[in-house]
């Protein structure tokens, strides 16, 4: 009876072996145990579980003060987020556009680099993604995603391709930006994109090996008058309205996954609906299942088991793509198996992973959408007001953004803490005229998909681009145990080890190392860039080292704003692997310094006639990259900044004709010669105000 045994926290002689027969896979699987040493991070959260937790613990309270840089190596321009791995002697990363690289863990010496050529393949998905967060391996393979839907398996030792499958259609606007998880022989993938085109969410688990479907899952149903898949999807229907596979669902799984071995079992962190508006999505009726949602899924067929959705009818963009930690804690006097997840709506909930039975759910940061979580029902108790009803506005506590957005907590089994990068921010609702389809004319597939009129700057007397924090939360007793503010609006990713430590890093640059049990600061570097990646630890040799990218990424366009009062410039900031250890010494090269200012346009005026449609335009097409109002946040151009909308010809051939697209910049055929003149009326407008309050001189 081996089974038994598998997943135990003390396992064992031969125990470690019996995971993989467990799940069906080979020794590989035991590198994913979550009792394993620590020597390597060989997945997204490094092991199964998901914890992102680091048993090391050479690096502690006591000796952290020793720590400083062993190894750094520069990076290109592009997005900088993505969470290393490292397996045996080599570390894996993937930057830009799902470009992967291997160097030497203990020296940073390249070994390889693989680009898949997203820019040439993707096409207009571009538009939509920013880059890859995460890579795993798994059998001697290094398995990355890419954003025109590829899956790919690379031979670890060369970066040679093995085999690459196409996971989504090439026509849709879905991509792929979340890790993909692996275990017993397979490699699992889910994709994003409900937020900009009619999308229906699913899963599929490929033979690690050949790269074989062996099954999907979907997590919304779709057209009843052809069909179920299976008895869950009938079962989903039944709490849907009006036409709602025509508008796709939602449901995407763009992030969290965990896998129990012992039982076999998949979670899965399901998203937003697509479009958000419950009202416009389903005629404001029925939950919506499986959208916000955590479902457990059979590993070796993919079927259902159960689910716990955080959000019946979600209507604010509360995804459940948040990561999902398991641990064994004692409640009621005795050991449980649990799953721990924050997502957006602000709640940290504490499920019975073994059935989906709620324990606990209790708030981490403000919420005003509703005032508890009732534990007899599993459900929410929501103010009525939340809901935007017909002719009003409503100012949401947390925005869409999230009280917890992608970038990972940590969650320690030896103080029993949760580390959360908490964002504090309201936004404002209302209906967009009907909940029909009358917002279709304004936005069309391709652009936010909203179905309402949102604000992410209401007016609340708080600050207006919002606070963070990194919040230490006590899961067994459901109390916050410490917190500390971080500057802006979002903290990066948060890794957690047996040191007693805390690490995260800061839009200002500041890479950070807390006391896990009561949260003093007991060491910073300062990386002279944003670090929003979550970090790793491992050991090659005996020694411990912790690494982390550095640069501006996946979100930060959003916050413009503050980013540019960190004077983050695309084209100068460093993007840099970071890599630390007791006692390095290698220099930090120097941080170019940035001298970013409104390019000279004089005789400009501005049309008045033009700016409404052309501040419209780019807020649906370029914000989510180029930053709010235009104000670049460096993870692209600062296009206030530059010549190239002085010049219609010039700005048509890179928006139109794709001059950049090998740079990231993708190619809009679907824009008229009057909406590029509006959009560039806007952008020069940006400018000269900005000059008008004395930048450049």
């Amino acid at each position: 009876m081996a089974w038994i045994r598998c997943g135990m926290k003390v396992l064992a002689a031969g125990a470690l072996a019996a995971i993989a027969a467990c799940s069906g896979g080979s020794n590989s699987d035991q590198r994913f145990a979550d009792s394993s040493n620590g020597a390597d991070w060989p997945g997204y959260g490094r092991t199964f579980g998901e914890q992102h937790f680091s048993p090391l613990d050479e690096i502690n309270a006591g000796t952290v003060g020793r720590l400083s840089l062993a190894w750094s190596l520069d990076l290109p321009a592009g997005n900088t987020v993505s969470q290393p791995i490292k397996v045996d002697t080599t570390l894996y990363f993937v930057t830009g556009q799902a470009i992967v690289h291997a160097v030497d863990a203990a020296t940073g010496k390249p070994l390889w680099e693989h680009d898949p050529k997203v820019g040439e393949a993707a096409g207009f998905k571009m538009r939509y993604a920013w880059g890859t967060r995460g890579l795993v391996w798994y059998d001697g393979r290094i398995y990355v995603g890419t954003m025109d839907g590829r899956l790919i398996a690379l031979d670890a030792a060369t970066g040679k391709e093995v085999w690459a499958v196409q996971t989504i259609s090439k026509g849709s606007r879905n991509y792929i930006t979340g890790a993909p998880r692996v275990f017993g022989g397979k490699v699992l993938i889910g994709f994003g994109g409900a937020d900009v085109g009619p999308a229906r969410g699913y899963v599929t688990a490929y033979d690690a090996t050949s790269g074989k479907q062996l099954w999907q899952w979907f997590t919304v149903p779709g057209d009843p008058a052809k069909g179920f898949e299976n008895k869950a999807m009938a079962m989903a229907a039944k709490t849907w309205a009006g036409e709602w596979w025509k508008l796709g669902g939602g449901g995407t799984v763009w992030n969290a996954m965990s896998y129990d071995p012992e039982t076999d079992t998949v979670f899965l962190g399901t998203g937003n609906g697509s479009p958000w508006n419950h009202k416009a999505r389903s005629d404001g009726k029925g939950d919506n299942l499986f959208l916000a949602s955590i479902v457990a899924l059979d590993g070796r067929t993919g079927s259902y088991k159960w689910h716990y959705q955080v959000n019946p009818g979600e209507t604010w963009d509360y995804t459940a793509t948040n990561d999902m930690a398991l641990a064994t804690l004692k409640t009621g006097g005795k050991p449980r198996k649990v799953l721990i997840t924050a997502p957006k709506n602000g709640f940290l909930y504490v499920l019975d992973r073994t059935n989906g039975k709620l324990i606990s759910a209790e708030p981490f940061a403000k919420i005003t959408w509703a005032s508890r979580i009732d534990l007899a029902t599993g459900r929410p108790v929501e103010s009525p007001e939340a809901r935007y009803p017909a002719g009003s506005t409503a100012v949401v506590w947390p925005s869409d953004r999230g009280a917890h957005n992608w970038s990972p907590m940590a969650y320690s089994p030896q103080s029993r803490l949760a580390y959360i990068p908490v964002n504090e921010k309201a936004g404002s609702w209302a209906d967009y005229g009907l909940a029909g389809a009358a917002w279709r004319k304004d936005m069309p597939v391709g652009d936010l998909q909203t179905a309402a009129m949102f604000d992410l700057y209401p007016k609340t007397g708080d600050p207006l681009d919002g606070t963070s924090k990194l919040l230490a939360f006590d899961v067994v007793n459901g109390r916050i145990a410490w917190s500390q503010p971080t500057p802006g609006p979002l903290g990066g990713g948060v890794m957690a080890s047996g040191g007693n430590l805390v690490f995260q890093g800061r839009l200002d640059g500041r890479f950070n190392a807390y006391q896990a049990d009561n949260g003093h600061l007991l060491w910073s570097f300062d990386a002279h860039a944003p670090v929003q990646a979550p970090p790793i630890s491992y050991s090659v040799g005996g020694r411990q080292y912790v690494t982390v990218l550095s640069g501006a990424g996946t979100g930060v366009a959003f916050i413009g704003p503050p980013m540019a009062r960190l004077a983050m410039d695309y084209r100068t900031q460093p993007r840099r692997v970071l890599t630390f250890a007791l006692d390095g010494n290698a220099p930090l090269p120097g941080a170019k310094p940035a001298a970013l200012a409104p390019f000279a346009d004089p005789g400009f005026k501005a049309d008045a006639t033009q700016l409404p449609r052309g501040y419209f335009l780019f807020a649906t097409r370029c914000l989510m990259c180029h930053g709010v109002d235009a104000v670049g946040a460096g993870a692209a151009p600062d296009l206030r900044a530059s010549p190239v909308p002085l010049e219609q010809a010039a700005f048509a051939q890179v928006v139109e004709g794709g001059g950049l697209v090998a740079a990231g910049m993708p190619r809009f055929t679907d824009i008229s010669d009057a909406d590029l003149a509006a959009i560039r009326q806007y952008i020069r407008s940006r400018a000269a105000a900005w000059r008008a309050q004395g930048a450049g001189k």
